[in-house]
């Protein structure tokens, strides 16, 4: 079912309100609208719909284009904005007022209330009862005095609206469960589902991949495209993400925006590569590329339950990508984290040797950044760890090490033979002289080989920070 029809070109769309960040929900929708297109070769299309005036805002348009880029999810048409269509919206109303498909009504607010308590009182379903709907051999009344009516669309009466959702199954709804919903508003501004679906058809939309909290919005939207005599896209309804706990996802879970991810050290190759898990899968495969993922993706293996978001595995995934990663790469993102520190990261080593050094050890660029603050800035170890490891006996053994440190030469070996000789001299094991030596030039006593640490550091910072504690 997921396969393009032969007489369609493939054409998503990942269509956002900006009234918020983009957050993990909307990323994966945009991810897999955008993996099918490029599966089929198809178009991916960025539409924002922003007809909520009161709260969309620029930044949030700001904040889901932002995002978009950092994923690597780069549109083939848009962005489309409703509000800079709204003639086309109009005009169409318009279209169907003459067509008979739609129509005013006068019913003002009070009367609507009214009529739901009635029905609410009754054990009914509150709804619009269609008093102002034309029908044959009925009289409607006079349109009321001052009163700017809205303009509703004319459900099928009878029937029902099915289509097989290419996720969840066939799905079927009858059209006495529908009323004539409104579809422009008393000021002249057309609704949500009525812009959604001249959009989708303007813009030749054939496969629309969304969250199922959309399922409600479909029989609506296909009704209206059948009015208009469009041809109606295959519809594919996403299951909602729930949180480690099983919950509903929220800002405790990592329902934060995309950009967050970013700030909180993640790659965004790691990010793309967990979203595509959540609810798809490929076998057992847990670690691919972008390219991977666009060469096997469809919508059969989409799983119609809901997701579980983990953290925990999305840490280890971005651990694996950072491990993997370019150490060039890996240093320009570091440099950059060290500057909003407020820390050069030109007074420190190369930044690609010390990325090299920690990669392996490292869950994000945040902890990769840590590393390489302790090599930049100057370091000043807790009193209590100053306390603990710098004791006399230890400072007698770095002052020997000093001196050997300013002859010998600056590599590995020649390093690690400084240390033993010295511990020979003093009586001492390896971490009784390393670990004070880690606090002296690093300031923490856990690093990685001490050897090779002090060879990237370089002679003149290490006897710089031995002499500050001696």
């Amino acid at each position: 079912m997921s396969a393009s029809p032969a007489s369609r070109p493939v054409r998503t769309r990942f269509a956002p309100s900006p009234t918020g960040y983009l957050h993990i929900g909307g990323a994966r929708t945009a991810l897999f609208s955008w993996a099918f297109a490029r599966r089929h070769g198809g178009t991916f299309i960025l539409r924002i719909e922003d007809t909520d005036v009161a709260r969309s805002t620029p930044e949030a348009v700001q904040a889901i284009i932002d995002g978009m880029n950092w994923l690597g999810l780069e549109e083939d048409e848009g962005p489309y904005y409703q509000m800079r269509r709204m003639d086309r919206y109009k005009e169409v109303i318009r279209q169907m007022l003459a067509a008979g498909t739609a129509y005013h009504c006068y019913t003002s607010p009070e009367e609507l209330d009214r009529l739901r308590e009635e029905q609410r009182a009754r054990g009914e379903k509150p709804r619009y009862d269609g008093r102002w709907r034309p029908e044959s051999g009925k009289t409607l009344p006079a349109p009321p005095a001052g009163v700017q009516p809205v303009v509703r669309f004319r459900n099928p009466p009878d029937g029902a609206v099915a289509w097989d959702d290419l996720v969840k199954g066939r799905i079927e709804i009858s059209n006495a469960e529908l009323d004539d919903f409104i579809i422009a508003r008393a000021d002249g501004t057309p609704t949500y589902n009525f812009c959604v679906v001249v959009d989708d058809w303007d813009m030749r939309i054939s496969h629309v991949i969304r969250g199922d909290d959309h399922v409600n919005n479909t029989p609506r939207q296909i009704n209206v495209l059948r009015a208009l005599g469009a041809e109606v896209p295959l519809y594919a309804h996403l299951s909602m993400i729930l949180g480690d706990d099983g919950t509903k996802l929220s800002k405790r879970h990592g329902a934060v925006s995309v950009m967050q991810y970013h700030e909180d050290g993640y790659l965004p190759e790691a990010v793309v590569n967990y979203l595509a898990r959540l609810g798809w899968s490929h076998g057992d495969d847990e670690i691919f590329s972008r390219e991977q993922f666009v060469e096997w993706f469809d919508l059969d293996h989409i799983t119609p339950s809901a997701a579980q978001f983990n953290t925990e595995k999305l840490n280890w995934l971005n651990a694996q990508y950072i491990k993997k990663a370019d150490d060039a790469y890996l240093a320009a993102e570091m440099a950059n984290r060290l500057a909003h520190r407020g820390v050069n990261p030109e007074t420190g080593p190369e930044l690609e040797a010390v990325a090299a050094l920690y990669k392996d050890r490292a869950a994000s660029l945040n902890e990769l950044a840590d590393a390489a603050e302790l090599f930049c800035a100057d370091v000043h170890p807790a009193p209590e760890v100053i306390a603990q490891h710098l004791t006399d006996a230890a400072k007698a053994a770095l002052a020997s090490l000093r001196t050997r440190f300013e002859q010998a030469a600056w590599d590995k070996a020649a390093l690690t033979q400084a240390i033993k000789d010295t511990m020979a001299e003093h009586g001492l094991k390896m971490p009784q002289v390393a670990i004070p030596l880690r606090v002296a030039v690093l300031g923490v006593p856990q690093t990685p080989a001490i050897d090779a640490v002090l060879e990237v550091l370089g002679r003149e910072r290490v006897l710089a920070r031995l002499a500050r504690h001696l």
